[in-house]
Parts: structure tokens; C-alpha cells; sequence
């Protein structure tokens, strides 16, 4: 069954199109992620999916109800936002169990799914604690309850991470993947960061000026980009890109190589200057210049030597590498 079909979906503010012809369609139980730089279109993309806007032309299906004229509280939705969004007179339980108590939900069913939700999200020993009580990521899992004890048909998820630290952000995707794989739901989620996308999606939708640009499961992103904007964007180093004469490919083309896929060697196609150093303990990435004055980045497994102004060679496989034309289209596989 499919979750969610969007079928030539644009939003428009005046004359200015923020979302243009977009089409998708999400299978029940799938986790989807719309990536992209600030003001793609993503988050209008997630607001018109919740109802929060309206589109100014195209469908928007939700468990094979159209539901462009179906205002929020219908849709079958669930939206984790940004911002915690919780009740700070209310305890954990009752944030939870407010939008129950609201549908006129009975008690007893209340109380036995916000119970399973607390179970799930580890909030058991917090139930009773008001939110200036809790640590960022735990406000975050209550407002992650919050939405499933609704048992939605479909979960929105609008950057709930960005608010947290390194190590909460880590702990709470762990928890939604966790989520996603117990209550087998259909989640959306919109996210600025691809290491979130690539480690929690089934499927990415890239997404530029409003446009879709690919999609995609993760590692067919990574692997096969359409074009040079997918190339640059998935995957962290990000690719490094050099103009084709460079490296003896015809003026005008650019070759794409991704930092692990570069050698340090005696005598290579690339000379650089190494211009600062990434001592990561398990990993190194050495950022140079190249001759030509390109910044390039190199990926290395383990710990190296290598110090700032060092003068060091680099080569990489043509099948290592991508190629792309003037446009930033593709050219051909690597």
C-alpha cells in the first residue's frame, strides 16, 4: 500500500515558486528523507504534506485519500518539530497524552499507549517530570511520544535534531531508527545534515530551488549521482572536483573524486600543497591546494605524518572517479 503520493505538487508565494512539479510516492512502513541546502523547498515540501500549506496546484494523497482540502488534525499525521513544542505546566505524561485526551480517547486507552511509548523511548523513570526537568534529548523523545501514541498513518518528522548537541543528535537517531524498525510506521523526514539522511533513510530525495535532483537509496546516491549538485552534496568529506586538463580529461569537462579515493604517491597525475590537517584519530582527511590552485581533500585510513606545507603527490583510478559536463550533468558512470 502506498503512505503518501504526490503527483505534480507546486506551491507558489506570489511569483515566487518555491516547489515545482514534484512526484513522489512513499511505501507504507518506508523511511523517506528530503535533504537539501537552506530554502530548497524541503520543510514547504513537509508543510504541504501536513497541511499546514496548501498547494497551489497538484495532489497530495495520504493512505489513498486525497487530502488537499483535509485540514491538519484529519490527515492521519503525526508532526515531530524543531522546536520540542511541550506544555512546560504539563509532566511527561500528560505532554504525551494530551492530543489522546483531545480525540476523546478513553482513559484506558490513553494510559496503555502512553505507557508502551514511554517504554519504547526509555521515559519510563521521567513520566512525572515537567520539561524543564529534562535534558534536551529527552524533551526531544517526549515529543517523539507525543506523536506516536497517536498511531498515525503517517510520521512527519521537520528537523528534530538540529536543536541537540553532537552527541544527543548521534544518541537520538540511533533512537528513531530504533522506532522506525519497531513500529515498521511511514516516516518523512527533512533534514539539512546528509550524514542524517544517509544513515536513517531507505530512500533520499535530494532536493535544489524546489526541484527534485535525484532519489534514491542511500549508497545509489553515493554511488551513482545524477548530477554534479547530488555528487557534492551526498557524502562527507564532501567529493572534490578538478577541471578535466588537470588530469587529462578535455578542457571543459570536470572530474569528480571522492577524498578516499586519492593516493599519496611518488609521482602522480596531482601535485598540492598541504594546507591543513584533520588528525582524527581513526582517520586523517589532509586538505591541499592543488598546483592549479584547486582545494582538494584527501581521506586516509588511520594516523599519518603529514604536516602543514608539505609538497605531496596524489593519484586516483579513472574507474575511482566521476565525470561532468559544463552543466554539472553526468557524463558517464565512473
Amino acid at each position: 500500500m502506498t503512505a503518501l503520493s504526490l503527483k505534480n505538487v507546486n506551491k507558489s508565494f506570489g511569483n515566487v515558486e518555491v516547489l515545482k512539479d514534484i512526484n513522489l510516492e512513499v511505501d507504507e512502513g518506508e523511511f523517506v528523507v528530503f535533504v537539501g541546502p537552506s530554502g530548497c523547498g524541503k520543510s514547504t515540501l513537509l508543510r504541504v504534506i501536513a497541511g499546514l500549506e496548501d498547494a497551489t496546484s497538484g495532489t497530495v494523497d495520504i493512505a489513498g485519500e486525497m487530502v488537499n482540502t483535509v485540514p491538519p488534525a484529519k490527515r492521519g499525521i503525526a508532526m515531530v518539530f524543531q522546536s520540542y513544542a511541550l506544555y512546560p505546566h504539563l509532566t511527561v505524561r500528560g505532554n504525551m497524552a494530551l492530543g489522546l485526551k483531545q480525540e476523546g480517547q478513553p482513559k484506558a486507552v490513553i494510559e496503555a499507549r502512553v505507557a508502551e511509548a514511554a517504554r519504547m523511548l526509555s521515559l519510563g523513570d521521567y513520566l512525572d517530570r515537567r520539561p524543564s526537568e529534562l535534558s534536551g534529548g529527552q524533551r526531544q523523545r517526549v515529543a517523539i511520544g507525543r506523536a506516536v501514541v497517536r498511531q498515525p498513518k503517517l510520521f512527519l518528522f521537520d528537523e528534530p535534531l538540529s536543536n541537540l548537541d553532537a552527541s544527543l543528535r548521534m544518541n537520538t537517531r540511533v533512537e528513531i531508527a530504533r522506532l522506525h524498525k519497531t513500529l515498521a510506521a511511514s516516516m518523512i523526514y527533512v533534514t539539512h545534515d546528509q550524514i542524517e539522511a544517509m544513515t536513517l533513510a531507505d530512500r533520499i530525495v535530494v532536493l535544489r530551488d524546489g526541484q527534485v535532483e535525484q532519489i534514491g537509496s542511500p549508497m545509489d546516491l553515493y554511488n551513482n549521482p545524477a548530477n554534479r549538485f547530488v555528487a557534492g552534496f551526498i557524502g562527507s568529506p564532501a567529493m572534490n572536483f578538478l577541471p578535466g586538463e588537470t588530469v587529462g580529461r578535455p578542457v571543459g569537462q570536470t572530474v569528480g573524486v571522492r577524498p578516499e579515493y586519492l593516493r599519496i604517491v611518488e609521482d602522480g597525475r596531482l601535485n598540492a600543497s598541504v594546507a591543513h590537517v584533520e588528525n582524527l584519530g581513526g582517520d586523517t582527511n589532509v586538505l591541499a591546494t592543488t598546483s592549479s590552485g584547486e582545494p582538494i581533500t584527501v581521506r586516509l585510513f588511520g594516523q599519518h605524518r603529514i604536516r602543514m606545507d608539505d609538497s605531496i603527490s596524489l593519484d586516483f583510478s579513472d574507474a575511482d572517479s566521476f565525470l561532468f559536463d559544463t552543466e554539472g550533468t553526468r557524463l558517464r558512470a565512473g
